[in-house]
């Protein structure tokens, strides 16, 4: 005669939380491995904004100022005092070549003397350079200028300017854009990633294949959203290398980089998720995402100053959390602000990926899945 021994209910309890978790686990490995094996997506998350940063830095990074073509214009004397690291220098057969010139774009001021009159024409086809050329040269007639009334008049005192720097907030190219990029990659990463995920769970009707499995469709959402957030490390982890090699100084504060990405990254997901709930097809969740993505990237300050933006965009952009996720990053990573500072764009980003869950999950037709 045998006795069966009774299983407390504790152990029931722990062997399917056991369960559980290695389902769990065993989840994010298989989405992972499908991840990583997705050339694609590689490239999208990983790549492309590296791609950006080192191509946008290269055109804007120089951070030297540009030296104004110059064309004189027969003999031009107080152009002796110029300094030849300001101008290019070159002589003209006549005014009318050189106006010509200025015209076509092939230089950026011309200059002309008759005895005590100067005339300087400034190129509006390079308006930029054309301004920059005026001002140098104005500069010079005036110097030329104090210099002859010194001589004249040697007793007279001048004016003496001094001048004190403020404190420097300035940015040089790769601090100001790779905040911004790599924000924008963030972005790109959830809104796509799960747009497409819930399209090809609709598909594919996932929820009545996990009913034959021994994961629920809980375990296997929380394996997803858990792969999107490794993947957003990964991909912040590699960009920030690349941004250190194109010159990005990182601050003590760095390290604070990893929970507001781990913010943004969620409200993106949510995104993507709502997005992914309206499209039906591949084509269609991936235009949805870019109609987000784009206008979003552009009211946000990923590739320009928000502040030369008009009041509307700039309003706009307040209910953006890629704006708030870029002003994050540049606080801790670049200019070395405390994790305090930045507390209210991390409650921003908080919320923001609350709300949009809510509003998928009230909204989603879990009947198609």
């Amino acid at each position: 005669m045998s006795v069966a021994t009774p299983v407390r209910p504790e152990e029931t309890s722990t062997s399917a939380s056991g369960l559980r978790s290695r389902a769990f686990l065993s989840l994010v490995k298989a989405l992972a491995l499908t991840w990583v094996r997705d050339r694609s997506q590689v490239f999208f998350n990983l790549l492309l904004p590296g791609m950006f940063l080192v191509l946008l830095v290269s055109v804007y990074g120089s951070g030297e100022a540009p030296t104004p073509r110059v064309l004189e214009v027969g003999d031009v004397p107080v152009l002796e005092r110029a300094d030849p690291d300001d101008f290019e220098f070159d002589e003209a057969a006549d005014l009318d070549v050189a106006l010509a010139a200025l015209a076509d774009g092939d230089a950026d001021a011309a200059i002309a003397q008759d005895g005590g009159a100067v005339t300087v024409y400034y190129s509006q086809t390079n308006a930029t350079l054309g301004e920059l050329a005026l001002g140098r040269l104005s500069a010079l007639v005036d110097d030329a200028n104090v210099a002859v009334l010194s001589e004249a008049s040697p007793q007279t005192p001048v004016l003496l300017l001094e001048s004190d720097a403020a404190d420097d907030r300035s940015l040089e190219p790769v601090q100001y854009l790779a905040p911004g990029i790599l924000a924008w990659g963030i972005a790109i990463s959830g809104v796509f990633g799960a747009a497409g995920t819930i399209v090809d769970w609709k598909r594919d009707k996932l929820l009545r294949r996990l009913r034959l499995t021994p994961a629920s469709a809980g375990t296997f959402v929380a394996a997803r959203i858990t792969v999107s957030l490794l993947v957003a490390l990964l991909q912040t982890a590699l960009f920030l290398a690349v941004a250190v090699a194109m010159g990005l100084r990182l601050s003590a504060w760095t390290w604070f980089a990893v929970p507001l990405v781990l913010l943004g990254t969620a409200a993106f997901l949510a995104i993507g998720v709502v997005l992914g709930g309206i499209a039906k097809t591949g084509p269609g969740a991936a235009g949805l995402s870019n109609m987000v993505t784009m206008p979003m990237a552009f009211v946000s300050g990923a590739f320009f100053a928000i502040g030369s933006a008009p009041s509307w965009v700039q309003g706009l952009s307040v209910f953006s959390p890629m704006r708030h996720l870029n002003e994050a990053l540049q606080d801790v990573v670049v200019h070395g602000e405390s994790p305090v500072a930045v507390l209210p764009e991390a409650g921003f980003m908080a919320l923001f990926a609350a709300l949009v869950a809510l509003l998928a999950w009230k909204t989603f037709k879990f009947d198609e899945l």
